[in-house]
C-alpha cells in the first residue's frame, strides 16, 4: 500500500498546479545550464521568436483554451513557456526575444516573463492562424525593429535539454543559416507514431539537406524510419530573415501580399496553415541540424507520465493519493485519490472536471472537448480559476442567484471601473489592503473589513499596497455571468475591444 501526498506549489502566481520532477531540465540561473552565455556568434545578433498561442486540448482538463499547457506551471513551480524563455536566453538578450500569442493569453505570456526577469516583448496575433503566418508576423516585425537578422524560432510548449549539445547545434545552424532554412531533428530513439519525421539528404558539414518529411506514421513504418536514421522534426528552427522572406514570396507570395496590408486586415485574408506544409515541404533551401538531446513534446498525458518522478509502485502523483494494488497511474489533483487494483491509468482532478482513462488514451479527451464546446459549455475554455491583466478570480461556489468568489490582485493593479445591470455584490478582503471606489466614494479596507457594491453603482476595486490582495466576493442576482459588466474606464482597454 502507498499512501502519499505531494502538495501544490504556491511559488508561482498561477499555482493551479504542483511541482514536478523534470530531468530534462536541472535547476539552474536563469539562462539555464550554460552560465558563460549569452552567446553571439557569426555576422549577426541571434534573435529568439517564441511561438505560445494554443487550444488548450492535448492536456485537458489540466490545460484549457483560455490556458494551454505552456503555461501550467507544472515543472518546479515553472511553466514550459519560462523554461523556453531560459532556452532563449542562452543566445538572446530579453530585447531580442519575441513572443507571439494571442490576445487572451497576451497577459499571462507578459505576467509569467516578468516573473523570471524576462523582459520581452509580447506580439498579439487578430487571429489563430497557425504556424507560418505566426512566424511572418513575428520575424517581420524583428526585421523592421533590428534589421536583417538570424531568428531562432520555438514552440513554447516542449521540453528540451539545454545543454552543451543544444548549444553546439545553435551554433551549427547559425553558420548555415545564409544559405539554408535550418531546422532541428532530434535523433530519434523508439518508433513513435506521434512525431512527424525527417528523412536527412546530402550532407553539408555536420548537417543534411532534407530530402522528405513524412507527418505521424503508423508502427510499421516509424520502425523502419528508426531503422534507417530519420529524425524527428522538433518543431525549432533557425531562419535568417532575408532568405525567410525570399522563400516566402516563391513559396507563400499569398501572405507576403497580405502582410502589405494592416495587421488586421492580413490576418483576415490569409488561410491557416503551418510552417511545414507551407514552406519547409516546398523550398528546396532546406536544412536540417540533427540534435542528440533530450526532447519531448508532452503532447498526451502518456508522455507527460514519462518525464516525471515515480514513486516505488511507478505512480506519478501530484496531490493527495492512495494506492492499494495499483502501479504505472499518473494521478493529479487537490483531492484526496484512492484506487484499488488500477494500473496504468490516467486520474486527472481539475476541481471541476475528472478524468479516467487508459493512459495510452487519455489524449482523446480532445473529443470531449468537442462535445463542450457544441453545448457552448464553458469549461471547454476556462477552469475554476481565470486569469485577467489585474490578476484573477476563483469561483469558489455557484448558486440558481448567487456565485462565491475568490478575488486575486497582484500590487499596483486594478479592475476595471465598471458596473452591473442586474446583481450586486459583496466583498470582504481577507488578504492585503483594497482601495475601492463606489459611486465616487473611495475607501481603504484592510483585512476583515467589508464593503457592499448595489445594482447599478459604479465601481472600482485596486490594490495600492506591496503584498497581493485578496477578497471573497459575494455576487447576488437574477444573473450573475461575466457579460453583465458596464466597463467605464480601463487600464487594459477592454471597453474598446
Amino acid at each position: 500500500m502507498i499512501i502519499e501526498r505531494r502538495l501544490w506549489t504556491k511559488r508561482c502566481a498561477y499555482p493551479l498546479f504542483p511541482k514536478a520532477h523534470n530531468p530534462l531540465v536541472e535547476k539552474t540561473d536563469i539562462r539555464g545550464e550554460m552560465p558563460y552565455l549569452p552567446y553571439h556568434g557569426g555576422g549577426y545578433i541571434i534573435h529568439t521568436l517564441i511561438l505560445a498561442g494554443g487550444s488548450g486540448t492535448r492536456l485537458f482538463p489540466l490545460s484549457r483554451g483560455h490556458f494551454p499547457k505552456q503555461f501550467l506551471p507544472l515543472f518546479d513551480g515553472h511553466s514550459l513557456y519560462q523554461l523556453t524563455l531560459r532556452r532563449a536566453l542562452i543566445f538572446s538578450s530579453p530585447e531580442e526575444i519575441m513572443v507571439v500569442t494571442n490576445p487572451d493569453q497576451e497577459f499571462i505570456a507578459r505576467d509569467q516573463a516578468g516573473m523570471i526577469g524576462c523582459e520581452c516583448r509580447i506580439l498579439s496575433e487578430p487571429a489563430g492562424k497557425n504556424t507560418l503566418p505566426a512566424v511572418y508576423y513575428g520575424l517581420r516585425e524583428i526585421e523592421q525593429s533590428f534589421g536583417p537578422a538570424k531568428v531562432a524560432v520555438l514552440p513554447s510548449d516542449h521540453m528540451v535539454h539545454a545543454g552543451p549539445v543544444y548549444a553546439d547545434a545553435f551554433r551549427k545552424a547559425e553558420e548555415l543559416a545564409d544559405r539554408w532554412l535550418v531546422l532541428f531533428g532530434v535523433k530519434a530513439t523508439e518508433p513513435h507514431t506521434g512525431y512527424g519525421y525527417i528523412r536527412p539528404g546530402t550532407g553539408i558539414g555536420g548537417a543534411f539537406s532534407v530530402a522528405s518529411f513524412t507527418e505521424k506514421p503508423d508502427r510499421p513504418t516509424a520502425e523502419a524510419y528508426l531503422r534507417e536514421g530519420c529524425l524527428w522534426n522538433s518543431g525549432m528552427f533557425l531562419f535568417s530573415t532575408r532568405l525567410f522572406f525570399d522563400e516566402c514570396g516563391i513559396h507563400a507570395p499569398g501572405i507576403v501580399h497580405a502582410f502589405t496590408k494592416p495587421v488586421k486586415e492580413a490576418y483576415g485574408m490569409i488561410p491557416s496553415v503551418s510552417i511545414d506544409y507551407g514552406l519547409m515541404e516546398k523550398t528546396a533551401r532546406a536544412a536540417v541540424v540533427p540534435l542528440e538531446t533530450g526532447w519531448n513534446d508532452l503532447g498526451s498525458f502518456d508522455a507527460f507520465y514519462s518525464v516525471l518522478q515515480k514513486n516505488g509502485d511507478d505512480n506519478a502523483i501530484r496531490g493527495e493519493y492512495i494506492g492499494l494494488d495499483s502501479t504505472g497511474n499518473l494521478v493529479i489533483g487537490d483531492r484526496l485519490v484512492i484506487t484499488i487494483g488500477i494500473r496504468d491509468t490516467a486520474i486527472i482532478d481539475s476541481g471541476d472536471i475528472t478524468l479516467i482513462a487508459p493512459r495510452e488514451r487519455a489524449h482523446e479527451a480532445k473529443e470531449a472537448v468537442a462535445i463542450l464546446k457544441e453545448k457552448g459549455d464553458p469549461r471547454a475554455d476556462s477552469h475554476l480559476t481565470e486569469y485577467r491583466p489585474w490578476g484573477s478570480y476563483t469561483r469558489l461556489e455557484d448558486g440558481p442567484s448567487y456565485r462565491i468568489k475568490r478575488i486575486t490582485v497582484p500590487p499596483g493593479r486594478r479592475l476595471s471601473l465598471q458596473m452591473h445591470h442586474h446583481r450586486s455584490e459583496h466583498w470582504v478582503v481577507v488578504h492585503g489592503t483594497a482601495k475601492v471606489h463606489i459611486d465616487g466614494q473611495e475607501r481603504l479596507l484592510r483585512k476583515g473589513e467589508s464593503t457592499f457594491v448595489p445594482i447599478g453603482a459604479v465601481h472600482r476595486l485596486e490594490n495600492p499596497g506591496l503584498v497581493p490582495l485578496e477578497i471573497i466576493e459575494v455576487q447576488i442576482g437574477e444573473y450573475i455571468g461575466e457579460d453583465d459588466i458596464i466597463r467605464i474606464q480601463d487600464d487594459y482597454k477592454r471597453h474598446e475591444s
